[in-house]
């Protein structure tokens, strides 16, 4: 198989690059290297079977001249941020929703037949039922990046009925491992390297939150490919559990020995659109034979057993577009 990795810089899409070529597959990855690191892509520069192309989804020309030949696209390029969509109110929508159009339109083009979407929970706002499941009403959206995200799944669905193209779209909760670059678990890390005697915490710290290790993530991806054939095939992917935000923060601190004191600030949310409680029912893709190997303690420890490892060098090349 060929695949086409958008996003292939970034902390899940480099684990994912790694974990198919591991499979034996050939990746050509796409990344304009906003936030993603080159470092990141060592060890599939080191395979041979990998290929950089340093590009914008926002490039539709580039895109569908790069992804020829392919068999898959896994589209994971986007703004993942956020807190900061009602500050920045169109770059949820460029880098999300018109950069998702780009991709599936270049596929029309290129006659790839099959993308693997990585949407989020924060499609379902405010949820009245958990676990949610993935036939939940839609409430009023209350992020940019939810509706943004919301809006890119129902173009996939769109094009899928138009032009045969198989979608896979999975609702994420947040991901951890290694790689791991933005979200609260490396901003409390930060702020404890800095200032070991005090955190500032957004929010009220009983904010309720799951997450996933990242490489259980990529296995449920490649579980639900094998095994969901529908035309377009909706899938939440994450733990059965949850946890307080108080409670990773004790999670840190003890794997830290720290005792700091907390300044909570916010209220009972930390940021415009954060929603206080997100948990998914995830039996959809557990019927499918996936379930993760962390819980989510395993994985913020795991996390921060990562951040503060040595730090990865930098020595990655670019590689040619048409490598």
């Amino acid at each position: 198989m060929k695949a086409f990795v958008t996003g292939a810089a970034g902390f899940i899409g480099s684990n994912l690059v790694d974990r198919l070529l591991a499979d034996g597959h050939e990746v050509m990855g796409f990344d304009n290297l906003s936030t993603g690191h080159l470092a990141f892509l060592e060890q599939a520069d080191a395979t041979g079977h990998f290929g950089l192309c340093r590009g914008d989804i926002l490039d539709p020309e580039a895109l569908s001249r790069e992804m020829r030949g392919s068999d898959v696209v896994f589209h994971l390029a986007a703004n993942a941020d956020v807190r900061f969509g009602a500050m920045q109110t169109r770059r949820d929508l460029e880098q999300n929703t018109i950069g998702t159009a780009n991709v599936l339109e270049a596929m029309r083009i290129a006659g790839v037949p099959k993308i693997v979407f990585s949407s989020t929970g924060s499609v379902y706002g405010e949820a009245t039922v958990f676990p949610t499941p993935e036939d939940h009403p839609f409430p009023i959206q209350t992020s940019f990046y939810g509706a943004s995200k919301l809006a890119a799944e129902a173009l996939i669905q769109a094009y899928a009925e138009a032009f045969e193209i198989q979608g896979y779209i999975f609702r994420f909760v947040s991901v951890l491992g290694e790689r791991y670059t933005h979200g609260h678990v490396v901003d409390f890390y930060k702020q404890l390297v800095q200032h070991p005697n005090q955190l500032k915490v957004l929010g009220d710290g009983h904010q309720k939150k799951s997450y996933m290790y990242v490489q259980d993530c990529i296995s449920g991806i490649f579980r639900a490919l094998e095994h969901a054939q529908e035309k377009v095939n909706i899938l939440n992917l994450g733990a059965d559990e949850y946890c307080e935000v108080n409670a990773s923060i004790q999670w840190i601190c003890d794997e830290l020995g720290l005792k700091p004191t907390r300044e909570y600030t916010g209220g009972s949310r930390g940021w415009v659109g954060d929603n206080p409680f997100i948990f998914l029912d995830c039996t959809r893709i557990r019927a499918l034979g996936w379930q993760p190997r962390l819980s989510i303690r395993e994985a913020v420890i795991r996390t921060i057993d990562y951040l503060r490892g040595p730090t990865a060098s930098t020595g990655v090349s670019e590689f040619s577009c048409d490598k």
